[in-house]
């Protein structure tokens, strides 16, 4: 374990199946999913990852059913009210990416209220990825970066990687080392395009409220294990 990333993202997927394959109506996974995410934040904190971002909910999941989508928003909500003292405790700085200005009012207020608390914190920096979708954030920073150009603002020759990364909703994210899938799909379902670039995958079955900080270790271990070459060779490495 002392080789742990500094920037760890998770996919969090599997609370329906959970819940159907109990058969319990599907909120009841979320809830369980909400559990999961407070033992492994507070393990990932405990571990002194620097980063850690979470795919909380997408552009696309507005189009699941209304009543879903209403008991997703109480739950945020009520998780932030729950969770607020223990960010405090734990020495964790909350942030989120994403057009929070889509989410209810109540919601975006209580985020806001949140992040605007616990941001001298310098422990863990866990952000909640929020109406987020990456190929938005792409579209959105180009746009604004056109509009730059066109006004003079910034000339076209100047604009490159660096350009594009500080228009982004997540600009102060590094790369990410680990990303995790939980429920077994291996897909990224457009989530933090830009920065997984050289990221390590990790999938694993475990559906996400069977999450436990037992898994995420497993997925330390085995990111520990890997060699990461970015486009070198195994021999430059050891050299």
């Amino acid at each position: 374990m002392n080789k742990l990333p500094k920037h760890v993202a998770i996919i969090m997927d599997g609370n329906g199946r959970w819940a159907n394959q109990r058969g319990k109506q599907r909120v009841m996974g979320h809830k369980k999913g909400a559990s999961a995410v407070r033992e492994v934040i507070e393990e990932a904190a405990r571990k002194e990852i620097k980063f850690l971002t979470l795919f909380t909910f997408s552009t696309e999941n507005w189009s699941r059913p209304e009543e879903e989508v209403s008991v997703l928003m109480r739950l945020l909500l009520s998780s932030l009210k729950k969770e607020f003292n223990r960010l405090i405790k734990n020495n964790i700085q909350l942030k989120s990416i994403g057009d929070t200005s889509g989410l209810p009012a109540l919601v975006s207020e209580e985020l806001n209220y949140v992040i605007d608390k616990t941001k001298n914190n310098t422990g863990l920096i866990l952000t909640l990825a929020l109406n987020y979708g990456a190929k938005e954030e792409l579209t959105q920073a180009m746009k604004t970066i056109a509009n730059k150009v066109k006004n003079s603002i910034i000339s076209p020759e100047k604009v490159d990687q660096s350009t594009i990364n500080e228009h982004l909703y997540s600009h102060y994210l590094p790369p990410v080392d680990l990303l995790i899938r939980t429920s077994g799909e291996n897909r990224l379902s457009n989530f933090l395009l830009w920065h997984i670039a050289y990221a390590e995958l990790y999938f694993t079955t475990t559906l996400w409220p069977d999450f436990s900080k037992e898994d995420l270790n497993k997925a330390l271990i085995n990111y520990a294990k890997r060699e990461r070459r970015f486009g070198k060779t195994s021999e430059q490495l050891t050299s």
